[in-house]
């Protein structure tokens, strides 16, 4: 994922030529619903069982570990497959890999209400992953490239908005559908929305005219993206978006069971709570803000200690805390990601875009395999021995975090002329 290019328009008697689609075409307007629809699709592909855990435990005969596998295999194959899609989009066009990723992914998603077992599910669900992992990787990038400067914030803030949107369609479709039917029907309905929304990327995405193809140099690339682990606070940030985004999905994984069997909520509500999404929503529209009056790296520690905070708040016994626990650690989570992921492209003064790449595959790693292991800590020690596990993940992630407070970025620091920071992915 690139970050935005472009060079700030200068005071004039008359505007400068437009350098991209501008709001008033036609084009734009096609372009960033296309792109929302991507993150519509992709997002909702991506989580479409995490909030029927208990059910494919229950009706697939899955342990709960097991059953967080179809999430963790699908974050997992789209952590090692955003940097080969970024790379191979260089030689055949980022609209291509976008199209392709979102139709393939979302096709593939069709199948699994067909599956005979869970470890079928698991690695459909892989494969899945691996296929739609060329949207977070490019879509930005062609925004990038075909949206004038000017204009540029507002078709990634569409795009954001999707992957938000997206991952909870992805979460709240299905829980509906299992309070009158089984997790096939739950499954299928969510995937034929994936796939509409897909096929609307398709019809709309304007043809790319900002794109000349490179030469694939994978040995370049990879380069790069290894030197950046040489810079602290780099390797910091990636190492932030690993453990708070592990830790994050770990908690959402098997909060449905404990809220069915402690406190016998039904599969639908059990969806419903996934809305506390748009906490995330709140925080990071006031992250800029927070970030221009008390500096990235207090903002980001705060959040930190706020998680920690907030886990030790579920483990009380009651539902409005456990809810209230929820809210606040999710707001937390996402004021750190808004901060961590806009930080890489004010410290990567070159190769961006590999910083970029790096960062999210730190992301999906932590979602991946945090959100696995979290499982057995789960099913062997119950809801407080993992908390205790997450606990310490958390006290890790205080602890980096305050390493890069202490090398804050000063507050009127900007990206070199002609980027922008990085919008992030939502999860």
């Amino acid at each position: 994922m690139a970050a935005a290019t472009g060079t700030s328009p200068t005071p004039s008697a008359s505007p400068p030529p437009a350098q991209g689609l501008r709001r008033d075409q036609r084009d734009y307007r096609r372009a960033t619903v296309a792109t929302l629809a991507a993150g519509l699709a992709s997002f909702n592909a991506m989580y479409l069982t995490q909030a029927m855990l208990p059910t494919l435990v229950g009706q697939l005969g899955m342990s709960p570990t097991g059953s967080a596998l179809t999430v963790s295999a699908t974050t997992g194959m789209l952590a090692l497959c955003i940097v080969p899609a970024s790379i191979l989009s260089e030689r055949f066009g980022r609209g291509r890999v976008l199209i392709l990723s979102a139709l393939l992914g979302t096709l593939l998603g069709l199948l699994l209400p067909f599956v005979a077992s869970g470890t079928t599910l698991i690695l459909l669900r892989g494969l899945q992953g691996a296929l739609i992992a060329g949207v977070p990787a490019v879509a930005m990038t062609w925004l990038s490239e075909e949206v004038d400067p000017r204009d540029l914030g507002r078709a990634m803030g569409t795009y954001v908005a999707g992957t938000t949107v997206g991952g909870l369609s992805g979460r709240l479709i299905p829980a509906g559908v299992l309070e009158f039917s089984d997790w096939r029907w739950a499954v299928g309905l969510s995937a034929l929305v994936a796939v509409g929304f897909a096929v609307l990327l398709t019809i709309l995405l304007p043809k790319q005219k900002h794109f000349t193809p490179k030469s694939i140099r994978p040995r370049a690339e990879l380069a790069a993206m290894s030197g950046h682990w040489r810079n602290p606070r780099l390797a910091a940030l990636f190492l932030i978006a690993f453990l708070a985004m592990g830790t994050f999905v770990s908690l959402y994984n098997f909060l449905g069971f404990r809220l069915m069997e402690e406190f016998g909520l039904s599969e639908g509500l059990v969806g419903l709570v996934f809305v506390l999404y748009l906490a995330g929503t709140w925080s990071s529209a006031r992250v800029g803000s927070w970030n221009d009056r008390f500096g990235r790296g207090t903002t980001m520690l705060t959040a930190a200690l706020t998680m920690l905070a907030a886990l030790a708040l579920s483990a009380v016994p009651s539902l409005v805390a456990t809810l209230v626990a929820l809210l606040v650690f999710t707001a937390a989570f996402f004021t750190i990601h808004s901060s961590a992921s806009g930080w890489v492209g004010l410290i990567a003064t070159t190769h961006r875009a590999e910083g970029s790449s790096m960062y999210l595959f730190c992301y999906y790693l932590g979602s991946s395999l945090l959100g696995w292991v979290s499982g057995f800590f789960f099913t062997g020690l119950g809801w407080h021995g993992m908390l205790v596990w997450l606990g310490g993940i958390l006290l890790s992630l205080v602890a980096v975090v305050a390493f890069l407070a202490r090398r804050d970025v000063p507050l009127d620091a900007r990206p070199a002329a002609g980027a922008t920071d990085p919008a992030p992915d939502r999860p």
